[in-house]
């Protein structure tokens, strides 16, 4: 690698939605450079139109993705690249629509860093936001990114983490309904997810770090009252296995109080129950910076915080500063 910079595959995410445009405006930043070399995995002819629409340069360099893998020359590649899978021109579907050709181009990106990454071709990899309803038109019936790779990579133990300056959560539940999430929820997992937050977080704070669980219920169950004692029987449980472990956290606590200014001033981390628990508040405090990163995976992968945003898509209004975010946390990652 030149200077021993890290590769990183960033796949282009749905082409219909703000991915194209995000990853021109990663490409045409000088100080990704610094500190990596970012791949990006996607067809060159939409990010082509996409620039043109806006008025943008696109001098990026451009190579086939059949060509890298009949030479097998990935590893040769020393600057900022696309990977041209030649799957869409950019004219046979519309922006800000689902679109089962752009599902199953979308896939095909993920795939293929997937197998890169596995292979050690590439140092991590960084995704670009997926519409769920057109990458199951194109018949792949995943819930989102994370199932991917843990499915792909065979990952044991997986969780999803959401992490800025201001504030970090991982995810017990993340996509299931609200109704699915009390019998998802046991010791043991709740515990996995403790335990590699605890690891991620040294790896990204550099120092042991403080945790804190939240309750399930409102007022975490308030001793019985509300929900099925999940706090006693099954959160606290978790808890104390984890301090048993050597591990600082506490909890569980009410939820509506675990973000508080002055709580966060002192946390790492938060263990959140179910989706929006961690979501509303990480995304009202941070929505722009914020990234997602799949803990438990042989190869780093971290992710925009945000989706395809159909309603903006190819206007230019898009903000790549959380794709920025990711693949700067995937190259400090791959150091750590």
């Amino acid at each position: 690698m030149n200077n021993n910079k890290p590769r990183i595959a960033v796949t282009m995410g749905d082409p219909a939605g703000v991915g194209p445009e995000v990853c021109l405006q990663l490409l045409a930043n000088p100080g990704v450079e610094e500190f990596c070399i970012p791949l990006v995995y996607g067809d060159a002819s939409v990010l082509r139109r996409v620039a043109g629409q806006l008025g943008w340069d696109f001098n990026t360099p451009v190579v086939a993705r059949t060509e890298v893998l009949t030479a097998d020359s990935l590893g040769n590649i020393d600057r900022a690249t696309v990977l041209d899978f030649e799957l869409l021109t950019g004219h046979e579907f519309e922006p800000g629509r689902i679109d089962a050709r752009c599902g199953e181009a979308a896939y095909q990106y993920i795939s293929a860093a997937i197998d890169d990454g596995l292979r050690g071709d590439v140092s991590a990899i960084t995704t670009g936001p997926i519409n769920k309803e057109a990458l199951q038109a194109a018949g792949h019936f995943y819930p989102g990114h994370t199932e991917i790779f843990a499915e792909r990579m065979q990952a044991d133990l997986w969780c999803m983490m959401l992490t800025s300056d201001v504030l970090t959560c991982s995810f017990v539940t993340a996509h299931v309904g609200y109704a699915e999430v009390p019998n998802l929820l046991t010791t043991a997992r709740i515990l996995e997810v403790i335990e590699l937050t605890a690891t991620a977080m040294r790896r990204i704070r550099g120092h042991e770090p403080k945790l804190l669980a939240c309750g399930l219920n409102p007022h975490a169950g308030e001793h019985g009252l509300f929900g099925q004692r999940e706090e006693e029987e099954v959160i606290a449980p978790a808890v104390e296995a984890a301090r048993t472990a050597g591990i600082n956290i506490e909890g569980p606590l009410p939820p509506d109080t675990v973000f508080l200014p002055w709580r966060r001033e002192t946390t790492d981390a938060v263990i959140c129950m179910y989706h929006d628990q961690g979501h509303i508040p990480l995304k009202a405090l941070a929505f722009d910076v914020a990234v997602n990163t799949t803990l438990g995976l042989p190869v780093v992968r971290t992710s925009v915080d945000h989706g395809t945003a159909f309603d903006i898509a190819w206007q230019g209004k898009a903000s790549a500063s959380s794709l920025f975010e990711a693949v700067r946390l995937a190259a400090k990652l791959c150091r750590a």
